[in-house]
């Protein structure tokens, strides 16, 4: 058998293996006690009801992770790439027109095909749970304005990288290398300017004690503010959030309409002092060298494969193409993704903890954070007891039991 198809079917039947049994001891790690640093913010029913918010979408996982798996299998086995290969190359177009429809075939149907897992994600699990805000024609607007977005920057990004592979031999990898790591560089601002407006209305926070409380702080801080803006996330969902974009002088805090709505101003300014710390401890600026160097090492590693012939074979391939060998290889490529998204989610933990001490440190107080934590999580549902497994795997912030613990350990000291 090929020895590329037996490490990819190892891969792919590996991880799905592994995160089944993540849910599992998950599910099995909830505890009907509730901790006692929780008492007085969840009662009885509210408790029960984050439990079962946590196994409904763990048996969602399952259902939606299982026909995942079935549905690569079954394409990689039937020889489903090269039925789409063979078509787009019956168009007798320029290699990179046929590797942009290529890739376009792939990932619209894929989407289409996961469009019912969505709609019952939202409208069956969050509307059971209080959480589904948002109507059938958002849903469809928010779908149309993704695949517009997909189209305006896919084609570009992924035009450039066809072509350098085409046409620039040996160092390929280094010029597709530069054009994504400034599609790095520019996707914030990118998202905080033109993105983010198209799927929410942001409106300047009004006068009074809350701006007051903000620009009080930020100044303290010395943390330049140009905007203060409300998102209307309730158009949504009723989970709440915040975030902070922007570099240099131009920063931008949004509070998510629903978070303003639940939190008191000593918890909101705690909050912002936690994004704040993000931005003061270079968390952002890390993530982003992470994210070129982690490119780099993708591009380098598909230069060296790319035109694989036998991994071209795993796939029951006529013809090899540069398209296709991208696609192939980011299958190939999953077990070490899976390693280095372990090792992200890690150091992301330890800027939580991170954020939360200057937050502590510059507020000169943890309770606010304390409390803005415990009321984040008793109104999103959150799991106050996921197994070590889970953390280890998936979560980029730490258990919010763990947090509070450390901010406790402050507190102290």
């Amino acid at each position: 058998m090929n020895i590329y198809l037996v490490i990819i079917l190892t891969a792919l039947i590996g991880e799905f293996a592994l995160r089944s049994m993540a849910r599992y001891l998950n599910l099995k790690a909830l505890d009907p006690k509730l901790p006692a640093e929780f008492e007085g913010f969840y009662d009885g029913d509210k408790y029960r009801q984050s439990q079962e918010y946590t196994r409904a979408g763990a048996k969602f996982a399952y259902v939606s992770s299982t026909f995942d798996l079935c549905l690569i299998l079954a394409f990689i086995l039937l020889g489903g790439f090269n039925v789409v290969d063979t078509f787009v190359r019956g168009l007798n177009l320029v290699p990179i027109l046929t590797g942009l429809i290529f890739f376009a075939i792939l990932y619209f149907a894929r989407d289409i095909i996961s469009i019912p897992f969505a709609l019952y994600s939202n409208f069956i699990i969050e509307e059971k749970f209080g959480f589904n805000k948002m109507t059938v024609k958002t849903f469809v607007l928010d779908q149309i304005k993704t695949y517009a977005l997909a189209i305006i920057l896919g084609v570009p990004l992924l035009g450039g990288v066809l072509y350098f592979f085409e046409k620039t031999g040996t160092y390929a990898w280094i010029y597709a290398w530069g054009l994504i790591a400034f599609f790095i560089v520019i996707a914030p601002p990118l998202f905080t300017t033109l993105i983010a407006p198209m799927f929410n209305k942001f409106t300047p926070l009004a006068e009074g004690e809350l701006k007051d409380a903000i620009q009080r702080y930020t100044g303290k801080v010395k943390f330049p503010i140009t905007e203060i803006s409300v998102m209307d996330g309730s158009k949504r969902s009723t989970h709440s959030n915040a975030y902070l974009s922007g570099f240099g002088a131009k920063k931008r805090i949004a509070l998510f309409d629903t978070l303003i709505e639940k939190h008191s101003v000593g918890e909101l300014v705690s909050v912002i002092a936690h994004e704040v710390g993000h931005h003061k401890k270079k968390h952002v600026l890390k993530g982003t060298v992470l994210s070129v160097l982690h490119s780099g090492l993708l591009l380098f590693l598909l230069s060296r494969f790319v035109d694989n012939r036998a991994l071209f074979e795993a796939f029951q391939m006529e013809q090899t193409s540069i398209y296709a060998g991208i696609v192939f290889f980011s299958i190939l490529y999953a077990p070490i993704e899976l390693i280095l998204s372990i090792g992200l989610n890690y150091m992301s933990r330890k800027h939580e903890y991170e954020a939360d001490t200057f937050a502590a440190e510059t507020i000169a107080a943890p309770e606010p954070i304390i409390s803005a934590l415990k009321n984040l999580s008793v109104s999103n549902l959150g799991n106050l007891t996921p197994h070590p497994l889970t953390v280890f795997l998936n979560y980029s912030h730490p258990p919010i039991l763990q947090r509070i613990a450390a901010l406790r350990q402050f507190d102290s000291a």
